[in-house]
């Protein structure tokens, strides 16, 4: 009886032990192969983003003649509406079809173009149709932010950051980061397509995660954090934490085993 007390109280602890979570669990961008030094420069694979549907652009045209573009630029208000939030019912989204329906112009696609071709279709357009081919006119365009999701372990929300260019590391950051209990290993990034959604995998804690095509989110990105096995089989996150739960778990089948070899 002794013995198979003690066997059932060394598996207790052994698996307590061992199952805080460790640095290698929660730093990001480990040089887990040693070949990396602090001059290194790591090639990130980035390419131009592409407007999806339901993004939100703002487009501004700019002339000599002010009056001319007036029909073309939503109206600013005095607490600047135009930006930020006030895109949403200023900006052009991209409707199911990949279109915007833009002043005069009509339904233009703009589905899979980059900014920098927006802009240019749109330059020529104008040009073509509105104004005349030796009119200087300046068009700008912008994404109106990166709109993208959070969801699983330490929380999670819809967040928006005014920027056409963001990782995946200052996003999670925007959102108030990671706890400790989250499985940065396995980070996993629902991204839309044209012919749908797919899911993919990245590891935040190697530091050739910054050469990951997922590495930069997408406009629409939901990242979906999963938490740490120890977590769901109840560990705890240090090692003080694990000695306290030791302890405790000593203290009772003590207790136990002497009260009933006295009865």
């Amino acid at each position: 009886m002794l013995k198979r007390f003690f066997l059932f109280l060394g598996i207790i602890v052994s698996v307590l032990s061992t199952s805080c979570i460790t640095n290698k669990d929660v730093v990001y961008l480990q040089d887990k192969d040693g070949t990396a030094s602090s001059e290194t420069i790591l090639n990130e694979i980035t390419k131009p983003y592409r407007v999806q549907i339901g993004d939100i652009l703002s487009i501004n045209v700019k002339a000599l003649d002010k009056e001319l573009v007036d029909i073309f630029n939503p109206i600013e208000s005095a607490s600047g509406g135009s930006g930020g939030g006030g895109l949403y019912f200023s900006g052009f989204t991209v409707d199911l079809h990949g279109n915007i329906d833009f002043p005069i112009l009509g339904k233009i696609n703009v589905l899979g173009y980059t900014i920098e071709e927006i802009k240019n279709k749109v330059s020529n357009e104008l040009l073509k149709q509105y104004f005349k081919e030796t009119a200087e006119i300046f068009v700008t365009v912008k994404l109106s932010g990166l709109k993208y999701t959070v969801t699983g372990e330490g929380g999670g929300g819809v967040y928006t950051i005014f920027q056409e260019r963001v990782n995946i590391i200052e996003a999670l950051a925007n959102a108030g980061d990671l706890p400790a209990t989250a499985d940065r290993k396995d980070i996993l990034i629902i991204r839309q397509y044209p012919g749908g959604q797919k899911i993919h995998h990245i590891d935040l804690t190697d530091i050739k995660a910054m050469q990951s095509p997922f590495y930069y989110i997408q406009s629409n990105d939901i990242i979906m954090v999963k938490p740490l096995k120890r977590k769901v089989i109840g560990a705890g996150q240090t090692a003080i934490q694990n000695f306290t739960t030791i302890a405790s778990i000593l203290s009772v089948l003590v207790s136990t085993y002497f009260l009933t070899k006295n009865l």
